[in-house]
């Protein structure tokens, strides 16, 4: 509603002006967006196994999920605003890791890797990145979606296994070589018989 005195040449007021525009369609979207955000906001903050937030194009950190902070150990107001390379090893930071990961990301549409990370309390930890760029519809790019999992359990697991593995081959190697020695000295048995 919109309402608009009507004054007279000499400032006498002479009545009102009202004009009513039906906004019920445009009320209908605007709810029906902001339920749709608040359903996506919830479900972002809900997942608890990744690290689910995004980064300006310059690589700071612009908003963060429950689990970013169960895996990194940061608070979203002791990260937002920052660089998200302070979750990078000191060794990965001097290589530019996090400014090539953005690049690649640029470049090839994604960026996928897994390597070690630093949480908030220093500890590292084995972590699945993926890192997409994000554009407007004219292609300008906006920023970065990043998820990060903690997989440290899973390449412990692949490293036992691997460990697993190899000695097992080793142990089958020195029973080949018994066997090989056990025929040797059969055979050699065998011959000494006949002397």
């Amino acid at each position: 509603v919109v309402i608009d005195p009507v004054m007279s040449e000499d400032g006498a007021l002479l009545g009102y002006a009202k004009i009513i525009r039906d906004v019920s369609e445009r009320y209908a979207v605007d709810k029906a967006l902001y339920e749709s955000e608040q359903r996506f906001r919830l479900l972002v903050q809900g997942v608890r196994d990744y690290a689910i937030y995004m980064l300006d194009p310059q690589g700071n950190v612009t908003n963060w999920n429950s689990g970013a902070q169960a895996i990194k150990g940061y608070k979203a107001g002791e990260i937002v605003g920052r660089h998200f390379s302070v979750f990078y090893t000191p060794e990965d930071r001097a290589k530019g890791m996090p400014a090539r990961a953005l690049e690649t990301a640029i470049r090839e549409g994604k960026f996928e890797g897994e390597a070690l990370r630093v949480r908030k309390n220093g500890e590292r930890f084995w972590a699945s990145v993926v890192i997409d760029p994000i554009h407007n519809d004219q292609g300008k790019l906006l920023g970065f979606a990043k998820v990060t999992r903690d997989v440290t359990e899973k390449r412990k697991a692949r490293d036992e296994i691997d460990r697993t593995r190899e000695a097992l081959m080793q142990a089958q190697r020195m029973e080949g070589i018994g066997r090989l020695a056990g025929g040797v000295a059969h055979d050699f048995n065998n011959l000494l018989t006949v002397i």
